[in-house]
């Protein structure tokens, strides 16, 4: 496949949940995309992917503590720190006001610590002409590779699939997606309730595996105006993040060559 153009400004979110963080805590740090990862913190994993990708000409991260990760990146004319909102969708909106902002947008999240060159490469190109593409690992790739691995999955007739927490837009076009996501963003772990959105038989049809993954992003393509699209990425390390003890034992050992 050959490789997108270097067009895109990646969005690098890597805020913290409100209060304490008792995950972050467990590693002797307060933020979760310090927690260290293969001996360093957890958020450059996934910056320096997207710093070596051809596709990715400048890079925002954000975070409510903008300047303490400043103080932990490499120093890089293409990054640029913001401070975050309290929501993803809400800090997503803002951006979306912000006129200096250069599009298309890739968005990632620090706890991808997995990511790798060409997994963007892959999205991107598979997200080229769409207005918002979403990256999935399909749920037979990534047990193969990972058996022990235990994700939340959607399922659908054509398989069931994991987010590989990688995101094109392509404009400001997409902000009906996005307030539609903060409508929904303290239930984003039931997807039910998003498709549940298209109506009843979309949901049933859903519910007993009638519809392909494929079919329900058109159908809401067309409710939004949008072209949409899932993006079936070939690495099932896409598929995993660091959200939790056992996914952090995961990554360490695959880093090592262990798992």
């Amino acid at each position: 496949m050959a490789s997108a153009p270097a067009t895109y400004t990646a969005i690098l979110l890597a805020g913290s949940r409100p209060g304490r963080d008792a995950f972050a805590e467990s590693y002797g740090v307060d933020m979760k995309a310090l927690i260290p990862v293969g001996g360093e913190p957890m958020v450059q994993r996934p910056l320096r992917a997207l710093l070596d990708a051809p596709q990715v000409g400048r890079i925002v991260v954000l975070s409510q503590s903008p300047e303490r990760l400043a103080a932990a990146m490499p120093d890089d004319r293409r990054i640029e720190f913001r401070a975050s909102s309290g929501t993803i969708a809400t800090t997503m909106l803002e951006l979306m006001d912000d006129e200096s902002m250069q599009w298309p947008l890739l968005v990632t999240t620090a706890d991808h610590a997995l990511l790798d060159v060409p997994t963007i490469a892959e999205f991107c190109g598979g997200a080229a002409g769409t207005d918002l593409a979403v990256g999935v690992v399909e749920r037979s790739n990534l047990v193969r590779r990972l058996p022990q691995s235990k994700r939340t999955w959607l399922k659908f007739r054509s398989g069931a699939y994991t987010g590989a927490n990688l995101f094109a837009l392509a404009s400001p076009k997409v902000r009906p997606a996005i307030e539609l996501w903060r409508s929904l963003e303290q239930d984003r772990k039931k997807g039910w309730r998003l498709v549940a959105l298209l109506g009843p038989l979309v949901l049933a049809g859903t519910a007993v595996r009638l519809l392909t993954i494929d079919a329900v992003l058109a159908r809401f393509g067309r409710k939004l105006g949008l072209r949409m699209a899932a993006v079936r990425l070939s690495n099932p390390l896409a598929g995993v993040d660091v959200d939790k003890p056992s996914d952090h034992a995961l990554a360490e050992a695959i880093i090592a060559g262990r798992a």
